[in-house]
């Protein structure tokens, strides 16, 4: 007689009226939002959108929104996990009156915008405060300046909802252009400025769409990056893109204020001469990687002296970057010795040509921030409505940047959690179980023991106590 055994445990399962929560991690976004005051801050920007009356106010809307995104939902029904447990996050609104709160939205989409840009400009201010020494307005100088990623993504649809239109990879959706704001090797993952929401037949070299998104992210940025005069101070931040945003337009308006940019830029076609001084590798020096080591199969130099530059700012320099060829990719008519060569544009005030391409190439830390957004729902709009999806896209961008955020200024400095990404701490944390106990006049959330990050969990907790007990001193003081 053989005996079966199975691979793992196989254990009966029953239901029962205890208080479990399956997403007690969640709840420390709970606290952060409150700590930095959100409900009383969306009352003031969002009281509109609601009967007087009403019992769901609007901070509990949004909040209970952001945190299902953030948890991994993917539409106003998944609100239904918090729900779930009103122990821990309260009277949840039904999703009838969340689709009522969305259709006042379609009705009023500019006072929402200027609310929503309103009040994450508020709570960013108070985040990057609290920072202290890892605050990216503290950090900035004209020779580290604040770098603002601006990159178009495309999302699909299935269906013909408001603005959709056809994509130049042959599907159907939206082109939004983001604006990011990376905090450099170490200082956490970076944040979500700004999203201009587009039609998917949007160019995405659009000057004018480039410059709008461009405004709504300097918008965001604390009061620390102004004089006392209220004017922008433009040489603590630099513009990066890729080649969409080197247009003459756009890199003349960032130079009319004062940014400093770094482009990708598309190589003129070449003549016999120019390609003769490009494999001439004694001119270049050797490029290094984002922890400032040299490689030694990529080289670098500055080309302003060799390729004309028509009509661009002054000031502006370009750099181009050589390394092999990977495998299967087709040359082109810079590419005859088995080298890829590319350029960028930049007006930055430091010469070390090896610095400025290595900053440039991390702009692949933005494509990251892409992929979490879509992953915090901009990946999905689920209205037909144009104005609703917008909306969407705002919460969107706000949930992703809570835990930004909380990276930068509640986390210890150091943390691995530090480097996260958003599917990250929804394993790790957002999805930890607890249960709801009763006893001696309080409410108490259990963990186990055994939970990997149990103890992280809890030492948030504590730093959101702190860090609201800041904040009340300091309206205090003021």
């Amino acid at each position: 007689m053989l005996n079966s055994t199975a691979v793992f445990p196989v254990i009966p399962a029953s239901l029962t009226a205890q208080a479990l929560v399956s997403h007690a991690g969640l709840g420390m976004l709970a606290g952060f939002l409150n700590a930095l005051g959100f409900r009383k801050l969306c009352e003031d920007r969002f009281s509109q959108f609601v009967p007087a009356l009403a019992g769901h106010r609007p901070g509990k809307i949004l909040g209970s929104l952001a945190m299902m995104l953030a948890g991994g939902g993917e539409q106003v029904t998944d609100v239904d996990q918090l729900r779930a447990a009103p122990a821990l996050f309260g009277s949840v609104a039904s999703d009838a009156t969340i689709s009522r709160f969305m259709a006042r939205i379609k009705g009023q989409p500019e006072a929402f915008a200027h609310g929503f840009a309103t009040m994450q400009r508020t709570l960013r201010s108070k985040v990057w405060e609290a920072a202290g020494k890892r605050s990216p307005a503290r950090r900035a100088t004209a020779e580290d300046p604040l770098i603002i990623d601006i990159d178009a993504s495309l999302v699909h649809v299935h269906s013909e909802k408001e603005n959709a239109a056809a994509t130049y990879k042959g599907g159907y959706g939206f082109s939004p252009l983001i604006a990011m704001a990376d905090y450099g090797a170490g200082n956490g993952t970076g944040e979500v400025l700004a999203i201009l929401m587009r039609p998917g037949n949007k160019g995405a070299n659009s000057a004018k769409d480039h410059i709008e998104v461009l405004s709504q992210a300097l918008a965001q940025l604390p009061d620390e990056f102004h004089d006392e005069h209220g004017e922008l101070i433009g040489e603590r931040i630099l513009i990066r893109t890729d080649s969409a945003g080197a247009s003459r337009e756009f890199l003349h308006h960032l130079h009319s204020l004062g940014l400093q940019f770094s482009t990708s830029f598309a190589l003129p076609v070449a003549n016999e001469r120019l390609i003769g001084w490009i494999n001439e590798k004694k001119y270049w020096e050797p490029a290094t990687d984002q922890q400032g080591e040299q490689r030694h199969n990529a080289w670098v130099i500055d080309a302003s002296k060799v390729i004309a530059l028509k009509n661009y700012p002054p000031g502006t320099r370009l750099h181009l970057r050589a390394e092999p060829l990977h495998p299967g990719a087709n040359a082109s008519l810079f590419d005859t010795d088995g080298n890829r060569v590319t350029a960028f544009l930049t007006n930055a005030p430091r010469y070390n040509v090896a610095f400025l391409d290595a900053r440039h190439r991390a702009r692949g830390r933005c494509e990251n921030r892409i992929k979490t957004l879509k992953n915090t729902g901009l990946g999905k709009l689920p209205y037909h409505s144009y104005a609703a999806n917008t909306a969407w896209a705002n919460l969107a961008m706000f949930a992703m940047n809570l835990v930004s955020w909380l990276q930068l200024a509640v986390l210890p400095t150091g943390h691995a959690a530090g480097r996260w990404d958003m599917k990250r701490w929804r394993y790790r944390l957002f999805s930890m179980a607890g249960k709801i106990v009763h006893g001696g006049r309080q409410t108490k959330l259990l963990l186990s023991r055994k939970a990997p990050e149990a103890k992280l969990l809890l030492e948030l907790y504590e730093r959101f106590k702190h860090l609201q007990q800041r904040f009340k001193d300091s309206i205090l003081i003021t």
